[in-house]
Order: structure tokens, then C-alpha cells, then sequence
């Protein structure tokens, strides 16, 4: 697949990682390096879930696991976890009852002036507070 150029501040969701590791590289796997190539916003939310699967998927050493981090981290942007971004969160469960999770994941998106969140857990082209559109990648790119 093509690299794809955007002027959107895009986040992903855990699932756009996990993709990354197929064994045997499918379209979903493409869409996904397509989108990582443009260095999108990563939340501690969503790095955390991208470890713990990746234990579970490869058994990969613990070292083996941060190197991965590593990789897929440089030069994006990481947003962590703080007080204002748990009060963001705990509104969105109110307002859109998200999950807790999830809600932590678009909260980062939202802190970070993102447009787009990429994500298959959501529904597709769902609008977050006038600001951040949802889109599941694997629908869009068909």
C-alpha cells in the first residue's frame, strides 16, 4: 500500500498496532504500516495494551517487547496520563458511555488536538465533541 501524506492529527487505537505483527501480512496489516509511517499521537493508554498483547501473542522477551516500543515510538508523540486527562476520560464515559479504557484513549486524542482516531472498536465516522472523528482504517481504505 501507499504511503498516504495528511495535514490530520491522527491518534490510533490498540488494534492498529497489533496488526503490525501478522505473521502472514494481510490488508489490514498494510493499512496499518500506511498509518504508522505518519507518525501518529500514541497514548500510554493504548502502548500499554500494545505490550501486554504483544506478550501474549509473540512470548517475546521483556526486552524484545520494550525494542518494539522503541521502534514504534520514534518520532511520534506519546500522550501520558495525568489528573486532567482522567477528569476528560470520566466525562466521555458519562456523556458517550464508553468504556473506561477506551474513554482514556479518546481523551488523549482529544488533549492532543487530534482530528482523526483510527480505531475498529468504535462506530465508524462517530463525532467526539465536534473535534475528533472516529474512523475504523479497514472500512475506509477498502
Amino acid at each position: 500500500m501507499k504511503q498516504t501524506i495528511t495535514t490530520d492529527k491522527i491518534a490510533v487505537d490498540t488494534n492498529i498496532l497489533v496488526y503490525l505483527h501478522e505473521a502472514t501480512p494481510t490488508f489490514k496489516c498494510e493499512v496499518s504500516h500506511s498509518i504508522v509511517r505518519n507518525f501518529p499521537i500514541l497514548s500510554s493508554q493504548v502502548l500499554s495494551e500494545y505490550i501486554n498483547v504483544l506478550n501474549r501473542l509473540l512470548r517475546a522477551p521483556k526486552l524484545h517487547l520494550i525494542d518494539h516500543c522503541l521502534t514504534l515510538t520514534e518520532g511520534c508523540t506519546v500522550i501520558g496520563m495525568d489528573h486532567q486527562l482522567i477528569v476528560k476520560a470520566r466525562e466521555l464515559v458519562v456523556t458517550y458511555d464508553f468504556q473506561v479504557f477506551d474513554s482514556i484513549i479518546v481523551a488523549s486524542a482529544l488533549q492532543a488536538g487530534c482530528n482523526i482516531l483510527y480505531s475498529e472498536d468504535f462506530q465508524h465516522y462517530m463525532i467526539v465533541e465536534n473535534q475528533l472523528t472516529i474512523i475504523n482504517p479497514y472500512l475506509e481504505f477498502q
